[in-house]
Order: C-alpha cells, then sequence, then structure tokens
C-alpha cells in the first residue's frame, strides 16, 4: 500500500506562495530606493527617444534626419548601459532563479528520454505507437489551432495596439532576438531531427530527444525478451531522476523569490499600469483558453476534470513562478500518475507535448504578432492573418527549453510578413510578465491533454495517493501491483 504524502512536500505551494508574495514586497522596496536613480534615468533616456523619434516624423532634411539617427543611436547605447548597470545590481537575486532553472535543466533531458523509452517500449509494437501518437498529435492539432485562433479573435476585437504610444528603438538595440532571415523549412527540419543525440542533450533541445527516444523505444520493444533489460534499466533510471527531481524542487522557494524580486525591481509594479490594457486582455484570453480546454477535457473525462486541475495546482504555480514549463515538468509528470494516468501514457504524452503542445505559447504568438502590426496602423486582412496562423503552426513547434524562444518565433513572423521587428521592444520589458500566464497555461494544456488520451486508451484509472519512487530492480517487477 502507498504512503501518504508527506507533510514536508504537501507544503511546498505554501512556502512558493509566501515566496511570492514576499519577492514582490522586496522588489517593490528596491525599486523605490536602491534602482530608483537607475529608473529616474532610463526614463529620462526613453523620454529623449520619444522626442527625437518626434523630430524624425517633422522633418525632411537629409542632414538633420542623418543627426538625429546618430542621436538616436547615441540615446541607445546610452540606455544599454544603465540596463546593464541596473541588471548586475539584482543580479544575486536573479542568479538564485537561473542557478534552479539549470538544475531543473540538467534534469529534463534524461527524464524525457528514458520516460519516453519506457512509455513507447511498454506500448509494444508499433501500431500501438501509431494508434496513440494518431490520438495525441491530433489533439495536440486541435489545441494548438484553437490557441492561435483564440489569440487572434481577442486581438481583433480588443484592439489594444491602437492604444500603444511608445518609443520604439532600432532592430540593433533589441538583445537578444534573431530570426534567422524568417520561415525556413530546412532550418525547421533540422531543429527536428538530430545529428547527435549528445548534442540534443547537451542543448537541451526536446523535440530533437523526442525523436530520438521514439526511435530507441520502438527498436527496443522490436528485440523482444533482450529489451525488458533495456526497459527494467530505464525504468529503474527514471525513478532514480524523479527522486533527484524531489530534492532539486527543495529549492523552488528560493528560486521563486529571487525571480519576483529581480523582476519588480527592475520593472516596478508601475509597468502593470504602463501595459494594463495589454496584460489584463492577454491573461483575459488566458482564462478563456482554460475554460475552454476544461470543457474539452470534460467531454472525454468527465467531472474529474475539477480533480485534474485540483491535481496539478502545484505545477501551475511554479510554471507560472518561475516563467518556465521546463520547471514544471517532472512534478507534473509525477501529479498526473497519482491523478491515475498509467506510467505508459504519461511517459509518452507529456514529452510529446512539451514540443507539440504549448497552448499559452501559441496564444500568444498570434496576440502578440497582430498586436504589433496594430501599433504601426497596419491593418491586416483577415485572409493574411489566417496565414500567419498556419505558419506559426509549423514554426511554434519544438520551442521548449529555448530562450526567449516565443520572441524567437515571433521574430520570424513578423519578418515573413513584413511587419517591422522593432515592434519587439513593445514586448520586452513585460515578456517576464506574460511569459509567467502562458507558462503555467503550457502546463494546464499538457495535463489536459494526457488524461483524456489516457481515457481514449482506457488507462485512467483511480486516484493514486502517491507515486512510490523504487530504489531497487527488483521491486520493479511488482511494480504494477503496488503503484495504487
Amino acid at each position: 500500500m502507498a504512503a501518504p504524502q508527506s507533510p514536508k512536500k504537501s507544503k511546498l505551494t505554501l512556502y512558493i506562495i509566501i515566496s511570492l508574495i514576499a519577492g514582490v514586497a522586496l522588489g517593490f522596496t528596491f525599486n523605490k530606493t536602491y534602482l530608483s536613480e537607475d529608473n529616474k534615468a532610463l526614463k529620462g533616456i526613453d523620454l529623449s527617444i520619444r522626442k527625437v523619434q518626434g523630430q524624425l516624423k517633422l522633418t525632411s532634411d537629409s542632414l538633420v534626419i542623418r543627426q538625429l539617427e546618430n542621436q538616436r543611436k547615441e540615446l541607445g547605447k546610452e540606455r544599454g548601459a544603465l540596463l546593464t548597470a541596473r541588471d548586475k545590481k539584482v543580479e544575486p537575486f536573479s542568479l538564485m532563479a537561473d542557478i534552479f532553472l539549470r538544475l531543473i535543466k540538467m534534469i529534463v533531458a534524461p527524464l524525457v528520454f528514458t520516460t519516453l523509452v519506457v512509455g513507447v517500449a511498454k506500448l509494444g509494437d508499433i501500431s500501438a505507437v501509431g494508434r496513440i501518437g494518431g490520438k495525441t498529435l491530433l489533439w495536440f492539432l486541435a489545441a494548438s489551432f484553437t490557441s492561435l485562433l483564440l489569440g487572434m479573435v481577442l486581438v481583433n476585437i480588443f484592439k489594444p495596439g491602437i492604444a500603444m504610444d511608445l518609443p520604439l528603438p532600432e532592430v540593433s538595440e533589441i538583445p537578444g532576438i534573431t530570426n534567422g532571415g524568417g520561415l525556413s523549412l530546412k532550418v525547421f527540419l533540422y531543429h527536428v531531427f538530430p545529428s547527435s543525440v549528445v548534442e540534443a542533450m547537451a542543448k537541451n533541445e526536446i523535440l530533437q530527444i523526442v525523436v530520438f527516444s521514439l526511435f530507441f523505444g520502438v527498436a527496443t520493444a522490436a528485440i523482444g525478451e533482450q529489451g525488458k533489460v533495456v526497459i527494467t534499466f530505464m525504468d529503474a533510471c527514471a525513478h532514480v531522476i524523479l527522486k533527484l527531481t524531489g530534492y532539486v524542487m527543495n529549492f523552488a522557494p528560493l528560486a521563486v523569490f529571487g525571480a519576483m524580486t529581480a523582476i519588480i525591481a527592475q520593472q516596478g509594479i508601475s509597468i502593470l499600469k504602463t501595459y494594463s490594457i495589454f496584460i489584463s486582455e492577454f491573461y483575459f484570453g488566458l482564462f478563456l483558453l482554460w475554460l475552454i480546454l476544461a470543457l474539452a477535457g470534460s467531454v472525454v473525462i468527465g467531472k474529474r476534470i475539477f480533480g485534474l486541475v485540483k491535481r496539478i495546482k502545484e505545477p501551475i504555480l511554479l510554471a507560472f513562478s518561475t516563467s518556465s514549463s521546463e520547471a514544471a515538468f517532472p512534478k507534473t509528470m509525477e501529479e498526473l500518475q497519482r491523478f491515475g494516468c498509467k506510467d505508459k501514457i504519461v511517459s509518452f504524452v507529456l514529452p510529446l507535448g512539451y514540443s507539440f503542445n504549448l497552448d499559452g505559447s501559441m496564444m500568444y504568438m498570434t496576440f502578440a504578432s497582430l498586436f504589433i502590426a496594430q501599433s504601426y496602423g497596419m491593418d491586416l486582412p483577415i485572409a493574411t492573418q489566417l496565414s500567419m496562423l498556419l505558419v506559426l503552426m509549423l514554426t511554434s513547434k519544438g520551442i521548449a527549453g529555448v530562450p526567449r524562444a516565443s520572441l524567437v518565433v515571433i521574430a520570424g513572423t513578423l519578418a515573413t510578413f513584413n511587419i517591422p521587428e522593432a515592434g519587439l521592444a513593445l514586448l520586452l520589458g513585460i515578456d517576464p510578465l506574460l511569459d509567467m500566464g502562458r507558462s503555467a497555461t503550457n502546463v494546464v494544456g499538457n495535463s489536459v491533454a494526457t488524461a483524456v488520451v489516457s481515457k481514449w486508451e482506457n488507462a485512467l484509472g483511480a486516484r493514486c495517493p502517491r507515486v512510490p519512487n523504487f530504489n531497487f530492480l527488483i521491486l520493479l517487477k511488482i511494480q504494477s501491483q503496488i503503484l495504487c
């Protein structure tokens, strides 16, 4: 019989909430005191950039235009230096979050590989893999299309970009964002198929790891009796990694505290007021998406959808507070098994979801791309917007684990549809706040997908109070008898 959940573990959510509140409070204090002078200087530079841009619109003299352009570039460099100096002051807090995320990324690649190989191998033959894979991808495509379409509809209804009047720096002043020349089938395919699984794991290329794991799992099942040794070994490795995850998760409250302190200290509560229209409309869209996903899930699993949402509240909170879907991956896997999803389905569907089913990120891409177009006064026809939606369906796959992945994809989409990429500057300041919501939504979307596929495969059992971590291979032989 499984042991009850430990009090220490059940209090992790409470500790994360306390850390979240404490981080916001300390960040607000730093913003008003420690970083006050830096923020005032940045506001002055932003005002100067706005004045220069206003003067550029009023003159046609080429000599004056050249002088104003040089002045704007100098102001941009000064602004970049100030941002760097400000970030240095809160670096100890951001390091707390960065170290935690590095520890999580250390776990994700081997966890995806071992669990997916075991999941595929336990499914048996290629026909079972194809059947479950087909159902999984069908749900993913439907959810992705719904997310993209919802973002497109809402941004056309609300039109948040029309109200924006903000300075836009040059493309060269937007750090860390490159578009690679827009949409490229060659680049996309290279991003899917690995040339080296070692390199894919080193770079946390989730989609490439998934492709290799699928081949490896099918081959393991195909060799019969000899493959059982590999499955047993991989299963043991997966449980060891899950145990390791438990150790890493103890540092989650510190990571949340550091991340929130750094973000609020740098941006300030005032940024919520400046971008209140865009932020509130985007989060309203995420709320609608949660409802749609829950309703769609309830059609398949019924009233258990409420139990699922309750079960995954800790992974949702962790993803929200760290702005990382990856941070919640191991915990989500554990909670889905406690909910009653069989391990072979969880091991197969959830890793695929991190490459093909990032619902929150998908909605953000259409919402943000059309928001930037509106900010420039560009009225895109519905046909063009639908073309953009289809392009994003392709280019958004496999972005898990890529820093600022959504912005990278948006940059390529803007280039494809001739929308000025400098508009990305409108999003950089608030992207961490938006990333929190879309990361939490990604967890919800993948959890619902896993529960639905489990139900379709008659692999959704009763709730398990605890998923055991076995330390000895002999106990793996009786796992199915003691799991619940």
